[in-house]
């Protein structure tokens, strides 16, 4: 997926969720911040951050923040960027695993489908596979491991075990982890943050969810799903975490 109108600032404070404050050439500079996350190990006071110019002459804030530079390397943050990224790589042959790959043939890719009471990211279909995915952006990243979630989200523990439920309907049913930048050595549940996801992740796999991860190729104007990345799901971890979060 691509970006329009990059260019280039430092970040100042976020005071809330939604909007930032740039350096931008000498400017104060308000922008949108595109993913409602936590993203505290990355939006720190003098990081280089990229933002893409709304088309939108009326819009408050005249930037969205898409990304920012870690360690010297860019790090897309935009949270809608995973699912588009997604779609762009099952359209074009993405093998889902090495066991059981696209098989050929006319690929038809559906972004937010409706199934029963569900809606999923993403829906596709070949002449023999028919098949559902949710998709999760991840950004939080710890000596060359990577973790989801970066807060607590009891929306993607829904989101795991609807997809159980569609498996146990007869369809594959996928859920991909987009890691929003490379260097990554493998993927784990957050356990400290969330334990709860970790354990219906690890309960959906035993069910015959296919549970994916991989990296990205990011540049300051565009992110690309690249390689598999080991997923390492450890041993269950069981919470008396209050319900709550996101």
């Amino acid at each position: 997926m691509k970006y329009h109108q990059v260019e280039k600032a430092v970040f100042l404070e976020r005071p809330n969720r939604f909007i930032a404050y740039v350096d931008k050439e000498g400017r104060r500079e308000i922008c949108h911040v595109k993913n409602t996350g936590r993203c505290r190990e990355l939006l720190i006071a003098g990081a280089v951050v990229y933002l893409e110019k709304s088309e939108n002459p009326d819009r408050k804030t005249a930037y969205d923040l898409i990304a920012v530079e870690k360690n010297g390397q860019i790090i897309n943050m935009d949270s809608q960027a995973p699912n588009h990224a997604a779609a762009e790589w099952l359209r074009g042959g993405g093998m889902f695993c090495e066991t059981k790959p696209f098989k050929g043939g006319d690929i038809i890719v559906r972004p937010e489908t409706k199934y029963g009471s569900s809606r999923f990211d993403l829906y596709a279909e070949t002449s023999d596979q028919k098949l559902f995915m949710e998709v999760k952006g991840v950004t939080l990243e710890e000596n060359g491991i990577a973790r989801f979630p970066d807060a607590p989200t009891e929306r993607g523990v829904r989101h795991v075990r609807e997809l159980m439920a569609c498996r146990e309907d007869g369809y594959e049913a996928y859920l991909l982890f987009v890691i929003q930048m490379k260097g990554i050595r493998s993927f784990e549940p957050n356990d400290r943050t969330h334990p709860d996801f970790g354990v219906v992740l690890r309960e959906a796999q035993k069910n015959g969810v296919h549970i994916l991860a991989y990296d990205c190729l990011v540049t300051e104007d565009s992110m690309k799903i690249d390689r598999p990345v080991p997923v390492n799901l450890g041993e269950p971890v069981h919470s008396t975490q209050k319900k709550g979060g996101a």
